[in-house]
C-alpha cells in the first residue's frame, strides 16, 4: 500500500486533478447524449432521454453506496495499515455490485413500467424513455461493479488509475452513442445501449487495473478474512445508511425532473439541458470531495484529529473557490452553449430564461458536496442519512409552496435543497471532530 502525500495545498490538488479531469468526462458524455438527440430537433425524444436518465439514476444510484462506502472503508483500512482488509474489500465490493446488477436486470420488466407510471410522461415520452432504459439495463451488473472498483481506487488515493478507467469508459460511450444513434438510427435506445457496452468494457479494464495494483498472488489467502462477520456487519450497516441517503436524494432529483415533466415537454427538455451545466460543475467539484473522502478516511484510520481538520479546511478552500468560478462561467457562457446543444427554439428560450438559477447551483451547492465527502470518508452513514432525509422533506415542502411561480419556483426550491443539506451536515460536523482521537503528529505546514 502507498503512503499518502503530506497534507498541503499542492498535494491536495495533485490528488484532486485526475479525479476532476475524469469526472469532467462523465457529464460531457451526458452532454454528447443530449446533443446527439437534441440536434435531431425532436423535443419529445430529448425529453424522453431526460425521463429515462431519471429512472436509471434512481435505480442504479440507489446502490451508490458501492462507490461511497468502498471509498471510506478502503481509506480507513489503508490508514490503519490493514493490507488484508484492503484486498478483501475489493472482492466483497465487486461481488456485491455484480450480484445486485444481475438482480436489477432480472427485475426490469417489473421495475420499468412501475417507474414510468410514477412519472408525468405518457405517449411519445414513455416510448423514448422506455427504449433508453432497456438499453441501460444491459449494463446493470457492469455499472454497479464499476461503482465498487472506482470507490476502491479512490480510497487508495489511486486517482490516476480512476482517471484512466473513467476516460476509457466515456470515450467508448461517446463513440458508440454517435454510431448507434446517427449511424444505425436506434434513437434513445441506442444512447442507452452504447452506455451499457461502455460499462462492460470499463469493468474488464478496472479488474485488470486492480490486479496490477495488488500484484501477483495478492488475492490468495483471502477466504478467512473475506467472510469475517464483524466486517460484513459493518459493511452492510454503513451501506444501508448511505443507501437511504442516496435514495432520499434521488427522490429529490426525481421530483425535480417530474415537476418539469408536469409543466410539459419543453420545460422538461430545457431543465435537462441546464442540468448538463450543473452536472459538469458538480462532477468537477467532486474532485475535491473525493479527495476529502480519501484524506478523511485516512485520518480516521490513523485517529488523527489534526489531519481531519486540516483535510477539511484545505479541500474546503478549493471547493468554494471552484464553485464560485463555475457559477461565473455558467452565467457568462451559458446562453451560447444552450444554443449549441439544441436546435429547438422553444427549448432554447426556456433554458436561457432559467439560466441564472442554474448558474447559482455550483456556488450554493459547494458546501453540501464538500461535507458529503467529509462524512463519506468518515463512514458516518447515519449523519448522511439524516441530513438527506431532512433536506428532501424540506425541499418537497418548498417546491409545493413555490408552484405558483412555475419553472422559476422549481429552480429556487432546488437551490434551497442544497442549503438544507449543508446545514444538516454542518450541525453534525462538531460531533464527528470530537469523536476522533488526539492527533498523532503535527500536520505539515501549507505549501
Amino acid at each position: 500500500m502507498t503512503t499518502p502525500a503530506p497534507l498541503t495545498r499542492a498535494s491536495i490538488f495533485a490528488q484532486a486533478w485526475p479525479i476532476m479531469l475524469g469526472q469532467t468526462t462523465v457529464p460531457l458524455v451526458g452532454i454528447v447524449d443530449t446533443v446527439v438527440v437534441g440536434r435531431t430537433g425532436d423535443a419529445a425524444a430529448l425529453a424522453g432521454v431526460a425521463l429515462g436518465t431519471t429512472i436509471i439514476n434512481f435505480l442504479f444510484w440507489s446502490f451508490g453506496f458501492l462507490r461511497m462506502g468502498m471509498t471510506g472503508m478502503t481509506a480507513q483500512a489503508q490508514g490503519s495499515g490493514d493490507a488484508q482488509e484492503v484486498r478483501a474489500l475489493l472482492v466483497r465490493g465487486l461481488a456485491l455490485g455484480v450480484a445486485i446488477g444481475v438482480l436489477l436486470f432480472a427485475l426490469q420488466l417489473l421495475l420499468v413500467p412501475l417507474a414510468l407510471s410514477l412519472l408525468a410522461g405518457g405517449g411519445a415520452l414513455d416510448a423514448a424513455a422506455g427504449g433508453y432504459v432497456a438499453g441501460r439495463f444491459v449494463g446493470a451488473p457492469a455499472s454497479l461493479g464499476v461503482f465498487a472498483l472506482t470507490g476502491w481506487l479512490l480510497g487508495l488515493g489511486r486517482t490516476r488509475a480512476a482517471l484512466l478507467l473513467q476516460i476509457a469508459m466515456n470515450l467508448v460511450n461517446v463513440v458508440l452513442d454517435i454510431w448507434f444513434v446517427w449511424g444505425l438510427g436506434l434513437g434513445a435506445h441506442g444512447v442507452g445501449l452504447g452506455t451499457a457496452c461502455a460499462e462492460w468494457s470499463a469493468l474488464l479494464l478496472g479488474v485488470g487495473i486492480a490486479l496490477r495494483i495488488l500484484g501477483p498472488g495478492a488475492l490468495t489467502g483471502l477466504r478467512t478474512g473475506l467472510f469475517d462477520r464483524a466486517k460484513l456487519r459493518r459493511l452492510f450497516a454503513v451501506n444501508a445508511d448511505i443507501m437511504v441517503r442516496t435514495v432520499a436524494l434521488l427522490v429529490l432529483f426525481g421530483w425535480f425532473a417530474n415537476a418539469g415533466a408536469r409543466l410539459g415537454a419543453v420545460p422538461l427538455a430545457a431543465n435537462h439541458v441546464l442540468m448538463q451545466f450543473v452536472s459538469v460543475s458538480a462532477f468537477v467539484l467532486d474532485g475535491f470531495a473525493f479527495t476529502a473522502e480519501s484524506r478523511i478516511g485516512g485520518a480516521i484510520g490513523r485517529r488523527s484529529r489534526g489531519e481531519l481538520l486540516r483535510a477539511t479546511r484545505l479541500t474546503g478552500e478549493f471547493t468554494l473557490a471552484a464553485g464560485a468560478a463555475f457559477a461565473l462561467l455558467i452565467h457568462l457562457a451559458g446562453a451560447p452553449l444552450v444554443a449549441a446543444i439544441t436546435d429547438n427554439a422553444d427549448v432554447r428560450a426556456q433554458a436561457i430564461a432559467l439560466l441564472p438559477f442554474a448558474a447559482l447551483v455550483p456556488l450554493v451547492g459547494a458546501p453540501a458536496w464538500l461535507l458529503d465527502g467529509v462524512f463519506i470518508g468518515a463512514t458516518r452513514g447515519r449523519s448522511l442519512r439524516n441530513a438527506a432525509l431532512a433536506a428532501t422533506l424540506l425541499y418537497l415542502a418548498t417546491d409545493l409552496l413555490l408552484r405558483p411561480f412555475g419553472a422559476a419556483g422549481l429552480w429556487i426550491a432546488l437551490l434551497a435543497s442544497y442549503a438544507y443539506r449543508a446545514a444538516g451536515l454542518g450541525l453534525a460536523l462538531p460531533r464527528l471532530v470530537r469523536s476522533v482521537g488526539v492527533p498523532l503528529a503535527e500536520a505539515p505546514r501549507a505549501a
